[in-house]
């Protein structure tokens, strides 16, 4: 084993060690980088050989590392107002006709007119998902439909 073997291999340590007490993944594709410096050191490869590895291992490591790092903590919009009903799932309340905006829906406790996104009748009591925001309604699609005939006899049971 060469001096320089341990050279690379104390190098390694020291920056891997040093990234668990700093933040931002500054240190770790450097000590990466050396590791890989040090292997090469200890299969006998010439050394600039493994200063080329430490450099290109260490370049690669720290764009993936940044890459990976943005894409963890990067912070998703906030939605405020309407357009936090989009994406919501909510119950019919009074019957939506196609092709317009008669019916409603209740989202997040509160009463909304909504249309239905397709040419379809939506039924009472059918759960919806809201696609988007149309001015001062709701386009939603259907999730789950409710049977019209259960819902007519449980409206016939409860008037008599």
């Amino acid at each position: 084993m060469t001096l320089w073997f341990w050279i690379w291999l104390l190098l390694a340590a020291m920056l891997l060690i040093g990234e668990i007490f700093t933040a931002g993944f500054f240190m770790l594709p450097f000590g990466i980088g050396a590791a890989v410096a040090a292997l090469l050191a200890f299969l006998g490869v010439a050394l600039v050989w493994q200063w080329l590895a430490f450099i290109g291992v260490s370049a690669a490591c720290f764009i993936f590392l940044k890459n990976f790092a943005n894409r963890i903590t990067a912070e998703q919009p906030i939605k405020t107002g309407v357009d936090r009903l989009v994406g919501m799932t909510g119950v019919v309340t009074e019957e939506i006709l196609p092709h317009s905006s008669s019916g409603k829906v209740l989202v997040d406790r509160e009463t909304w007119r909504a249309e239905a996104s397709d040419a379809k009748v939506i039924s009472v009591g059918a759960r919806v998902h809201v696609e988007r925001v149309g001015g001062t309604h709701l386009v939603v699609k259907v999730v789950e439909q409710v049977d019209s005939e259960v819902n007519h006899q449980s409206s016939e049971t409860e008037a008599s």
